[in-house]
């Protein structure tokens, strides 16, 4: 195709909007529905598994917890992720970008980082106030605050959306919190057993979402690993947090994730800031 001299319009920008480019332009949004998908599928997933209680004499119950649709539910929260990251990987090696696009992202990671691990937590926390003395007494609304999770990942998620790019991220970023909740039905099936059991202990479990949700939130600047590690003058929290992390796996097995998410945050409070470049694409 000729282009008339007096067109403005550059090769480039027409090969954007040429059949294939023109297809290829799309790919970050349905990576994004793909994130969201895995989400849906996490919660369905969690939702499913039905605890069942034993009996030796007909007399003593003990409840018995369903790990493996959690589990396959921790499978498709880590899904999300892959596809979380390829969609902002996607954007920018297309160099698309669009308001669309933007609110897409943050609705698929309020539903895949929020809704799905708050459904995991609301489970745990059943699971726990079951085995309490006082079981029978036990109110449904105990289980309400599993339901902040997605409250502040929204209110995390909104505040990105409308805050100018920045150095790091203003907050811990929401798939962060989602997959430190995702990995906890691993703990059950792989341990460590101490940990294990304490997280059928409700006070743990309130403990850890008041935690997730606050970091959310708050205005500790979480620095970006992968810059971090170009930059190894000025990167050494990110070495640390590997090292560490790497170290941990033997002691901690499926717990692992947990501690390195802390354990990030607690770099995050000490990173120095120049450390990081600003970051506009991720959420």
């Amino acid at each position: 195709m000729c282009f008339p001299k007096n067109q403005s319009r550059s090769r480039a920008a027409f090969l954007r909007y040429f059949w294939p480019f023109s297809l290829m332009r799309h790919l970050p949004n349905l990576l994004t529905l793909a994130n969201l998908f895995c989400g849906c599928c996490a919660i369905a997933m969690v939702l499913g598994a039905q605890n069942f209680s034993v009996t030796n004499n007909y007399q003593d119950y003990f409840e018995v917890t369903v790990v493996e649709q959690p589990w396959w539910g921790t499978v498709f929260i880590f899904l999300a992720a892959f596809f979380d990251l390829l969609d902002g990987a996607a954007a920018r090696a297309l160099r698309v970008s669009s308001p669309i696009g933007k609110d897409l992202d943050s609705l698929a990671d309020v539903v895949s980082f929020g809704v799905a691990p708050a459904m995991m937590l609301f489970k745990m926390l059943w699971t726990a106030l079951m085995r309490q003395p006082d079981a029978m007494d036990v109110s449904l609304w105990a289980t309400a605050p599993a339901f902040l999770l997605p409250v502040f990942a929204a209110l995390r998620l909104a505040k990105f959306n409308n805050t100018p790019p920045q150095a790091g991220f203003s907050g811990m970023p929401t798939p962060a919190a989602g997959l430190a909740v995702a990995a906890l039905p691993l703990v059950t099936l792989y341990g460590p057993q101490a940990l294990a059991d304490a997280l059928l202990r409700p006070w743990v479990l309130y403990l850890l979402i008041g935690l997730l949700c606050y970091l959310m939130v708050s205005k500790i600047h979480f620095f970006k690993p992968a810059e971090n590690i170009r930059n190894p003058s000025k990167g050494w929290p990110a070495y640390l947090l590997i090292v560490a992390t790497i170290v941990a796996f033997p002691f901690l097995k499926a717990g692992t994730l947990l501690f390195a998410i802390l354990l990030y945050a607690a770099l995050s409070l000490i990173a120095p800031k120049s450390a990081v470049k600003p970051e506009i694409a991720q959420s």
